[in-house]
């Protein structure tokens, strides 16, 4: 069970170890325990995302041994977990298979060249301290791309579930095909794969504790070592390379430097975005502190420790995050634990894996795929924000039927317009006073007056290029058919934090017209909102500088334009 008491973790002043210090003995015990369990539950899942970035097994293991230690020692967050992910993985494959085969030299070669991209990506992001960029990809879009990438990686894998080869670009193509090879299937794979399913399945449902799919993957082993299953059909992953990793460069990929970008743009938004709202959750659940930008150093020195061991891009992984919370870790502590099993065994029980039947890792991934499919976070937008809904929506659909990185930029793309559509679409107001002298909202309509002669307006969000027209045009609309004059307008500006140039140009614009018409326009600004902005503006747009009524609240400017008379009407500026 998990505490519900707060843990605060003390700050000390290295610039890294963040994540491990201070060291609680008493919560150590808990941290190795949770270790062991990722790495039961981690080492099946990212030898299975290997399946979906088309590298060889052995790479997966690689995701979590130098990645997961780098981001333990630099990164902030003290929960995080950093290692192959399904999404970016499936990035790669989407993008890089149309420039190199799938498992050949070249294709794992420009993998670790992407991660070496994505690496020197978030090092100018942490320099820019561009952590708050992680905001411009919505939790709808998320659950969208998640869950169109969720189908894709399900249906990629329903080949290999019956011993068949994949085929077809795209998950409508792999889905024809299969429907078209049915004659073709290996029974005894296809009995095997249900088997390994039903082990997961049953676990998950029955004991969710117990790693259904380590024990799935042990058992997958010995019968393969056992009843040679090569002879009935059943094909094995092969030779997984022991011992550590390599350490080397990537190899510069010139010709495909166009495509190894756009990759790892792609592969940046998704870790910026994901890794961020997972490290934010965590830290909120355990009233700790956030930094984001460490955590992107982390992260930057987590994908070159990928790239320098020839394996490809990870990323902050909220189901292996989950796995240690739910296992009592608390710390660091706990992935450096599992690093050090992952070292175990790649030092020792390699040779036991080349005999693992890849219908395993097939059934394996499809499970992380069905799990990606997030059909209550889709019900739950249909229910409560149909708008985004449409947005998660149309961002699975373009992941499913396009490709991955085109439903990156659909998902970014959208949530940009989601954002401006909401501020464009803002609440205004026109104030009254009620019996208890209280300023009361109405909707923004002629005739409804703060005081004989004076409107006051109140404009609820920043004003910028965008919402600059409405604004005006709502505010010429409350002079219209009034049966009173209206002598003064008060913008009630409290709300507005920015004003943009394009903003600032369509006051000095209103109050020509205003002036025009012999109506005085003042605003209710406080000095930590948007009053020198106001004041910059609208000693721009007059000679008489010292003319400007700006207010620090409404009833302050009530009192004063109660019997203040307005400007003389002017002619309007003779036409060029």
């Amino acid at each position: 069970m998990k505490p519900t008491t707060p843990i605060h973790a003390p700050a000390h002043r290295l610039p890294f170890l963040h994540g491990l210090l201070p060291v609680d003995r008493a919560q150590l015990p808990r941290d190795i325990l949770a270790g062991i369990t990722l790495a039961a539950l981690g080492i099946p899942e990212v030898m299975g995302y290997t399946k979906i970035a088309g590298t060889p097994a052995v790479t997966g293991l690689y995701t979590i041994l130098l990645p997961l230690v780098v981001f333990a020692l630099l990164g902030a967050s003290r929960h995080l977990v950093v290692a192959a992910d399904s999404a970016t993985a499936a990035i790669l494959a989407g993008t890089l298979a149309t420039v190199a085969a799938l498992g050949s030299a070249e294709y794992i070669g420009l993998t670790s060249t992407v991660a070496f991209a994505v690496a020197v990506m978030l090092v100018l992001a942490r320099i820019f301290r561009l952590g708050f960029l992680a905001d411009f990809l919505s939790r709808s879009a998320l659950i969208g791309f998640l869950t169109g990438v969720g189908i894709q990686v399900a249906v990629g894998e329903l080949a290999g579930l019956l011993g068949m080869s994949k085929q077809g670009h795209g998950p409508l193509l792999q889905l024809a095909s299969v429907f078209q090879r049915l004659g073709e299937t290996n029974y005894p794979t296809l009995l095997f794969s249900v088997a390994v399913l039903a082990v997961i399945v049953g676990f998950k449902r029955v004991a969710p504790r117990i790693p259904g799919a380590l024990i799935a993957v042990v058992a997958a082993i010995a019968a393969s070592m056992l009843f040679d299953l090569t002879r009935h059909g059943i094909a094995v992953i092969g030779n997984v390379p022991g011992g550590l990793p390599a350490l080397s460069l990537p190899p510069m990929h010139v010709a495909q430097l166009d495509q190894v970008v756009a990759t790892a743009g792609s592969c940046f938004i998704v870790i910026i975005a994901q890794s961020a709202a997972t490290a934010r959750a965590y830290a909120n659940r355990y009233n700790e502190d956030v930094d984001a930008n460490l955590d992107i150093l982390g992260l930057a020195g987590a994908n070159a420790a990928a790239a320098l061991t020839g394996t490809f891009v990870v990323n902050g992984s909220p189901t292996k995050t989950e796995m240690v919370d739910d296992a009592g870790g608390r710390t660091q502590i706990a992935h450096l634990t599992t690093a050090v099993i992952v070292l175990l065994v790649l030092l020792f029980l390699t040779r036991p894996l080349s005999f693992l039947p890849a219908v395993v890792l097939s059934a394996i991934v499809f499970m992380i795929g069905v799990k990606l499919i997030d059909v209550k976070g889709m019900r739950e937008l249909f229910r409560l924000q149909k708008d985004e809904f449409v947005v998660a929506l149309i961002t699975a659909v373009v992941v499913v039927f396009v490709d991955v990185m085109h439903g990156i930029v659909a998902a970014v793309v959208l949530s940009l317009i989601d954002h401006a559509r909401h501020s464009y679409r803002l609440r205004t107001r026109v104030l009254t006073r009620d019996a208890s002298g209280h300023w009361v909202p109405h909707v923004a309509a002629p005739g409804v007056f703060a005081a004989p002669g004076i409107v006051v307006y109140r404009f609820e969000a920043d004003l910028f290029y965008a919402n600059a027209g409405r604004f005006m045009t709502e505010i010429l609309k409350l002079m219209e058919n009034q049966q009173a004059p209206v002598r003064w307008v008060v913008i009630d500006a409290s709300q507005i934090s920015n004003i943009d140039y394009t903003a600032g140009k369509t006051l000095l614009q209103l109050r020509e017209e205003l002036d025009r018409r012999g109506v005085g326009l003042a605003s209710v600004a406080v000095p930590e909102g948007v009053r020198s902005e106001i004041e910059r503006y609208r000693a721009l747009g007059s000679p008489d500088a010292a003319r400007k009524e700006i207010f620090l609240t409404v009833d302050d400017a009530i009192d004063a334009l109660r019997d203040a008379p307005p400007p003389a009407p002017k002619p309007a500026a003779p036409s060029a």
